[in-house]
């Protein structure tokens, strides 16, 4: 009895132990199933995303009524960068938060109706500030070309999309302008005492025209319309050229003529990274002229120029110094690896020299960057964010200029920026979609492109990055 009940006892582990395995061979035979499954529909997903977006870069165009496909960029997708996909820099890479996007999306609605019939924005004139119904305004070429680049700037996909139609309209009228100014004025447009005439000088309808065109080039596919764009940015840039003063600032200058001054430079710096014709020593000029703004030593800033806001001044020199003090500081840091110098050497001109420069090139250098430093931390201080005291279309371009000047000299403190003032738009945006000053640029039109600009400033990270290491 005894051993029929070991028997017994045997009998059911061995049972047991074959129950058991059955049960984990079933497991994952099913695992295996679902993975399968998955990786199935996964990739039937992966090819109907890859189809689709296909589908949405192509655009059908005539040769000149409308904007043609998009190029592959050598960079990669500017929406993929935003969105966290790929990049060419981790540092730079910041999604978009959601409460940014959905005020980017309630201001493009707003935009779109904003639109004139012949392609244009406008901002309305000076006198009449009180006007603020886009369609009881003029368009003019500088409103224009903001909204434009703000469309561009939010998402690469829309040339291809939903606003198409709208931004070719914008740079057909564009081009209509620079075609039908005369040679040997200095602006694109026979109106005057505009707002941004005004506040910013006689000629930034040239400037933002120039700088729209050089932009909207990377997009552009069709030969023939290539070509005009082209040939439309060269007259643009002579005139720019032709209206510079002495000290390299521009002729003409409005309220706050350090501002047209330094998006001028902006416009001659990228036509040159585009391989057009710039005069390189009206561009030093231009850029010397927006350094000097700012002293060192004293920590003063000249205010001549900017209506007495150093916020204008002091975002203008920060921009136009960013490039020399991204190339001072990479400069070091490669000595340092290379051990010509100490590992917590400083940018100084004497390091520089150890570095491989000439010293005349190397005080240069360390003067830029010297600038860049205190100016960007400066301009940043509440204190001067405030500007006029209440936001006016100069602070948001002023805003702009800051942000755009950080991602230039691959500044890393530039995600701080963009989440302070994100949050400062996003909380005073109209119910409606749009932005308006209180002050001189009151132009809800014009408020909201330059906030766009600034608010998707994160998805031309690649583009700000290539043009600042040049």
């Amino acid at each position: 009895m005894k051993e029929k009940k070991n028997y017994l006892i045997l009998l059911l582990l061995v049972l047991s132990l074959c129950a058991g395995m059955a049960i984990a061979f079933s497991i994952n035979d099913s695992e295996a199933v679902a993975k399968s499954e998955k990786l199935t529909y996964d990739s039937r997903i992966k090819d109907a995303t890859a189809n689709e977006t296909k589908e949405k870069c192509c655009i059908r165009h005539s040769e000149t009524n409308e904007i043609p496909e998009t190029k592959p960029k050598e960079t990669g997708c500017v929406f993929k960068t935003v969105f966290g996909e790929e990049s060419s820099d981790s540092n730079f890479i910041y999604k978009t938060p959601r409460k940014v996007r959905t005020s980017i999306d309630e201001a493009l609605d707003w935009m779109m109706e904003a639109q004139l019939n012949n392609g244009g924005w406008g901002a309305g004139t000076h006198a009449r500030q009180d006007v603020t119904d886009p369609h009881s305004v003029q368009a003019d070429p500088a409103t224009t070309a903001m909204v434009a680049m703000a469309i561009l700037r939010c998402d690469n996909k829309i040339i291809n999309g939903t606003h198409s139609d709208r931004l070719n309209k914008a740079l057909q009228y564009l081009l209509k302008q620079v075609e039908n100014s005369d040679e040997n004025d200095l602006n694109i447009t026979d109106l005057k005492g505009t707002q941004p005439q005004v506040k910013l000088g006689q000629n930034i309808d040239v400037v933002l025209a120039s700088q729209f065109l050089t932009n909207i080039s990377d997009y552009i596919n069709d030969p023939q319309l290539k070509q005009r764009i082209s040939s439309c940015n060269q007259k643009c840039i002579a005139k720019i050229q032709r209206g510079q003063n002495a000290n390299g600032s521009l002729k003409g200058a409005g309220w706050a003529g350090v501002l047209q001054s330094s998006f001028a430079t902006n416009a001659l710096e990228t036509a040159k990274e585009k391989g057009l014709k710039v005069d390189e020593k009206k561009l030093d000029q231009s850029r010397a002229y927006q350094k000097n703004n700012y002293d060192v030593k004293n920590k003063s800033v000249a205010t001549e120029e900017a209506a007495g806001v150093m916020l204008y001044s002091l975002s203008s020199t920060s921009r136009a110094s960013a490039k020399e003090a991204r190339v001072a500081r990479e400069r070091i840091d490669q000595a340092k690896k290379e051990g010509k110098i100490q590992k917590d050497a400083e940018v100084t001109a004497d390091n520089l020299v150890k570095s491989g420069m000439g010293e005349a090139e190397a005080m240069r250098y360390e003067s830029a960057y010297e600038v860049n430093q205190a100016s960007k931390i400066q301009a940043q201080q509440d204190d001067v964010m405030n500007g006029f005291g209440s936001n006016g279309g100069e602070e948001f371009l002023s805003y702009l200029q800051t942000g755009e000047g950080m991602i230039r000299g691959k500044d890393v403190d530039w995600k701080k920026w963009y989440d302070n003032i994100t949050g400062r738009l996003v909380r005073i945006q109209n119910e409606d979609g749009s932005w308006n000053g209180h002050h001189c640029i009151t132009s809800p039109v014009f408020c909201t492109a330059t906030s766009l600009l600034i608010l998707s400033v994160n998805n031309d990270v690649d583009k700000l990055l290539a043009l600042g290491g040049k």
